[in-house]
């Protein structure tokens, strides 16, 4: 009776209502980091809103109308719509391997004639999402045994191996890597934890024999830059230049000389954060890292106010693949570790990018919103 009259008592917010406890300090800081990446797209394109800023700019406004929209639907729903969101990005993954495009010598998007999507960044979000569905029915004990994590291994492995072969090493390691927080932060086993980690060290010979030439390439040029210094310790030679020469202060908006002479390459994607880095310097790049840090801190105290288990899995994914996906792409361009594909959230130029990760802000908020609700397997709530 008392649980009956707790879900009697308890309204559900009212649209005016979600949008006053939004997060907007958050908004604030995500719409800063995305202007930023369009005067950088700007500035890479020698002061042309074209090829690059304008068609970000777009997507920016796509991006925000779906991050805040996402936001004020009820957790219910997503909760629910965990494992079809999924299955949906695997079915996209599995497409293409046999009808994707190809583009820089890997086969990772989807060409609908109108707009171009990159399958394996919703499967970030669609991934955390099934997990967290997973382990707050399954309980405490969805992580204490080597059994009960048979299902969430074979849900990591399927979109993992997909987009390995596309091949996209970079996501597929950060996918790992996010999933691997989950299970830690949940309660694994020690003795699971150390037996998956001895299980990846064992795998490696295998798995550096099935890489291919030009991926073994980037972990040797990471063990000695000067390796191939015309080939492919270029990119990683001239980025270290080029963040070198910005000093203190930076050369100034639109003065970098090794972006503007075409000394660095895929300045407007992977290279974003050097070409930051000539033209602000030291101090626009730690105050670029401090606003992914204020981004960071907002999703550690969602996690840390959330009532239900499912909420704070996904909060723990959703910060996990941001934290990694920094940290691996300013460490690429400083030669900290092997070159990969991997954008810089907010900032980097690339549709699906920018639109998944301002939606994954979005659901982020909606925790936020929907902080009280308690979710599981006896029922949901607002």
């Amino acid at each position: 009776m008392a649980i009956i009259a707790s879900l009697i008592g308890r309204r559900r917010q009212s649209f005016t209502e979600k949008l006053v406890q939004m997060p907007w300090g958050l908004v604030i800081v995500v719409t800063i980091l995305c202007v930023i990446g369009l005067f950088m797209l700007y500035s890479a394109a020698a002061g042309n809103f074209d090829p690059w800023a304008s068609k970000q700019l777009v997507r920016f406004a796509i991006g925000m109308v779906l991050m805040l929209g996402i936001a004020t639907v009820p957790i219910r729903f997503w909760y629910r719509a965990s494992y079809v969101i999924y299955a949906l990005a695997l079915i996209l993954l599995v497409v293409v391997k046999f009808q994707g495009s190809i583009g820089m010598g890997a086969q990772r998007w989807l060409d609908f004639g109108f707009v171009r999507v990159q399958p394996s960044e919703i499967m970030k979000y669609a991934l955390i999402m099934a997990l967290a569905r997973f382990f707050d029915q399954r309980g405490s004990d969805g992580a204490s045994q080597w059994l009960a994590l048979v299902i969430p291994l074979i849900l990591l492995a399927a979109p993992v191996g997909l987009i390995a072969v596309q091949p996209d090493l970079g996501t597929a390691v950060i996918l790992i890597m996010a999933c691997g927080m989950i299970f830690f932060t949940i309660g694994i086993s020690w003795w699971v934890l150390g037996g998956g980690i001895l299980t990846l060290i064992a795998a490696a010979p295998l798995v550096w024999h099935y890489l291919h030439d030009y991926q073994k390439a980037r972990v040797l040029v990471f063990l000695d830059s000067s390796r191939d210094p015309l080939g492919t310790g270029y990119n990683i030679i001239q980025s270290k230049i080029a963040i070198g020469s910005g000093g203190w202060t930076g050369k100034g908006f639109m003065q970098g000389t090794q972006s503007h002479l075409n000394f660095l390459p895929e300045k407007q994607t992977d290279f974003i954060f050097t070409m930051l880095g000539e033209e602000f310097g030291f101090l626009g790049a730690i105050f670029v890292l401090c606003l992914y840090g204020i981004v960071l801190l907002y999703g550690y105290r969602i996690v840390s106010r959330v009532a239900s288990r499912y909420a704070r899995i996904v909060a723990i994914g959703i910060i996990g693949f941001m934290f990694l996906s920094i940290f691996v792409n300013v460490g690429m361009v400083m030669g900290m570790i092997p070159a990969k594909g991997v954008p810089l959230p907010f900032l980097s130029y690339g549709g699906t990018s920018l639109v998944v990760t301002l939606c994954g802000m979005g659901l982020l908020m909606n925790l936020w919103i929907h902080r009280d609700a308690r979710l599981g397997a006896g029922g949901v709530e607002d």
